[in-house]
């Protein structure tokens, strides 16, 4: 399955947060949106736009262009770039 470019940054934004830990409002506050912003943008009622594609990729000290590439190579990306980052693992451990 081919996915488009903004079903791809919906998935990259979810898995960024869901290993930092991140809530909407946390990536809100970092981006300067809203909560409901964020959450309109996620579930695809509203398009992230290109300067919110900046901020995001500013945000997770990533390329803009790996933002763009899809959760693991944005994952991988994120770790490698922040020190003392490391994802979140399920289940406590």
């Amino acid at each position: 399955m081919n996915l488009g470019t903004e079903e791809t940054l919906r998935l990259t934004v979810a898995a960024l947060s869901h290993v930092r830990g991140e809530t909407q409002a946390d990536l809100a506050a970092a981006i300067g949106s809203t909560q409901t912003q964020v959450s309109r943008r996620q579930a695809g009622r509203t398009a992230w736009t290109l300067a919110d594609c900046d901020r995001l990729a500013n945000h997770y000290g990533i390329p803009v262009l790996v933002l763009l590439a899809g959760p693991t190579a944005a994952c991988e990306a994120a770790f490698a770039t922040t020190p003392g980052v490391a994802p979140r693992r399920e289940g406590g451990a």
